[in-house]
């Protein structure tokens, strides 16, 4: 396995995995063990710095951004010539052959030409584009075959033209519009623009840093690929691919095949992932508008991936903002994802944000307006951030296997294995909103709640319920309320320190009745609104106390501030009472 970050545990949620029969299951293996599941727990904290800090540096230097204007080689781009200006390179025809390392100004139009760079010195070569038009029929339009390193230099106010044939004289090397076999940097404050008919957009074979300038590409296949690494410091990118939109796909290092944004503005339109990495994806900050595989409203097929983010390994972002519309997952990791900061806005035809092993909400706000699953992993943590989700399955489901939304797939009714594992939500804190078709919050293993709000309008069928969980709930802290089905209605456990409630009644309740609640003294202590019809209500808060009655109303309305249905502040007007309860241990039963 690649980078996990362990320097602390969680006793709390480990010995509460032990009291409810161990770690391990030799028969099973989605089952964490106890090493595994503190592993995970930590790694739900990963920021970017923590990743950033276990990749392979990239090749960029202070140096490669100064360059003596009086060095600078011209070179005029004349239709199916060149005049070249100065030592350092050639003209044969159409091509333009750079051969030292050095800084070579281009300006003017190849109708059917190439520039090579081909140099065995060890200092950078840096090619300043400086309002040029490239075609090239039957190869690469910017081909650098060997260099220490190169530059692309987009000239301040200027508008820069490539674009290719849809078929190349070889099969092999290049394969993108602008390729590179070296690392490569793209900088500046002007503009570039690529027609890539034939494969690729932009790729380096090494690494790749965007540090600047307006890029738009319209590519066959992928749009900006960095094999080793693609960093993006800042710019405004735009991409309309038939494949991935940003990518890099080193498999061979452990240590590189990986996408670091540290800010800009990036719209991606993409067949397959708008933004994947064999490693890891890290995003500091930005703007982001990704579409994959046409959005939610197309079927994400068995044969493209589809993704908005997709990391194989590590998945981290720290602050950004975020519009994303996927026919599958909107935001995926094989491993480890972290959420620290960050505005989004989701919209996915299969899981919201989905993790393999690990996921972590630290802070944010997060809107999955549509979503088959709406936030999913073997372990979720969430300690902060203001979440609302809306799925046509479970809300947050913590189980073990594949991701999977088609039907027959895998057992149950939230696209994984229904075998209950040592699998863990964990909310310490945060606001959530669930607004599920199946279950609200759904773990094949344990639920802890130790702080925050959590509010579910669950499912309608008796098949699923508001909650549901395998091996235990442990509520000590916190406000939850959930609304649901009465078939499989569950409350938080008698191993909780503190008190909740189940109601049930006899039939349904409408949606948008009320569900009020208040002490012997009148004060209100619940008054909740379901957006769907509902028979059951799980309720958990601080203010419950034991010895202490109750009264219970439905129907009526508040004149309080509402959010998410439910109400805060204001005065009660009654509807009807339909019973009162006592407090009497952890969990009470209130059947009407």
């Amino acid at each position: 396995m690649k980078k996990f970050l362990l320097t602390c545990v969680f006793p709390l949620l480990l010995l509460f995995a032990c009291e409810k029969g161990g770690m391990g299951n030799d028969d099973n293996d989605d089952d964490f063990s106890e090493d595994d599941l503190e592993e995970s727990v930590e790694n739900t904290g990963n920021t970017v710095s923590d990743i950033a800090s276990e990749n392979e540096e990239d090749h960029e230097e202070d140096t490669d951004y100064k360059w003596d204007t009086a060095d600078v080689v011209s070179i005029v781009l004349n239709g199916s010539s060149a005049t070249v200006g100065g030592s350092g390179a050639t003209a044969s025809g159409s091509t333009v052959t750079i051969k030292s390392s050095g800084t070579y100004s281009f300006s003017g139009t190849l109708t059917n030409g190439q520039i090579v760079v081909n140099t065995d010195d060890t200092n950078i070569v840096r090619l300043i584009l400086n309002g040029v038009g490239i075609t090239c029929q039957n190869s690469a339009p910017i081909n650098i075959e060997k260099a220490e390193k190169a530059m692309v230099v987009l000239a301040d106010n200027t508008t820069n033209y490539l674009t290719d044939g849809t078929t190349y004289s070889s099969d092999d090397d290049p394969n993108a519009t602008l390729f590179s076999k070296s690392d490569l940097t793209i900088y500046g404050d002007g503009t570039l623009i690529i027609d890539a008919n034939y494969n690729d957009g932009i790729t380096s074979k090494d690494g790749l840093i965007i540090k600047s300038g307006t890029i738009t590409v319209d590519a066959a296949d992928d749009g900006i690929r960095g094999k080793d690494y693609l960093i993006v410091k800042d710019g405004n990118i735009t991409l309309t691919t038939g494949g991935d939109g940003l990518k890099s796909d080193n498999d061979e290092d452990s240590d590189r095949g990986y996408i670091r944004v540290e800010k800009g503005t990036i719209n991606i339109s993409a067949g397959d992932d708008a933004i994947q990495a064999e490693t890891d994806v890290m995003v500091s900050d930005g703007t982001f508008s990704l579409t994959a595989g046409g959005g939610s409203s197309k079927t994400a097929t068995s044969t493209l991936s589809s993704k908005g983010i997709k990391a194989g390994v590590n998945l981290v972002i720290d602050s950004g903002t975020f519009t994303i519309s996927t026919s599958d997952d909107a935001i995926h990791s094989n491993e480890n994802l972290s959420i620290n900061g960050g505005t989004f806005s989701i919209s996915a035809g299969d899981d919201g944000i989905h993790a393999d092993t690990s996921l972590g909400i630290n802070g944010g706000t997060i809107d999955i307006t549509k979503s088959y699953e709406g936030i999913e992993s073997k372990v979720i943590k969430i300690t902060d951030g203001d979440i609302h989700v809306t799925s046509s399955d479970d809300g947050l489901n913590v189980a073990g296997g594949k991701d999977s939304s088609g039907s027959g797939g895998w057992g149950g009714q939230g696209g994984f294995s229904s075998s209950s594992g040592n699998y863990y939500l964990y909310i310490d804190g945060g606001y959530i909103y669930v607004d599920a078709g199946g279950d609200g919050l759904d773990a094949n293993g344990t639920i802890e709640m130790t702080a925050g709000t959590v509010i579910v309008n669950g499912p309608t069928s008796n098949n699923d319920g508001a909650l549901d969980y395998d091996s235990g709930f442990k509520i000590s802290g916190g406000f939850l309320v959930a609304a649901g089905s009465s078939g499989m209605a569950q409350a938080p456990g008698s191993g909780s320190s503190q008190y909740s409630l189940l109601m049930t009644f006899s039939s349904a309740k409408t949606a948008g009745t009320m569900v009020h609640i208040q002490d012997g003294s009148g004060n209100d202590i619940l008054s909740f609104v379901p957006t769907k019809r509902f028979q059951s209500v799980a309720f958990s808060s601080p203010e419950l106390e034991k010895g202490s009655a109750y009264d219970v109303y439905t129907g009526g309305s508040s004149s309080g501030t509402v959010a998410d249905g439910l109400y805060s502040g204001g005065t009660y007007t009654a509807g009807t009472q339909i019973g009162s309860f006592t407090i009497s241990g952890t969990v009470t039963k209130f059947n009407k």
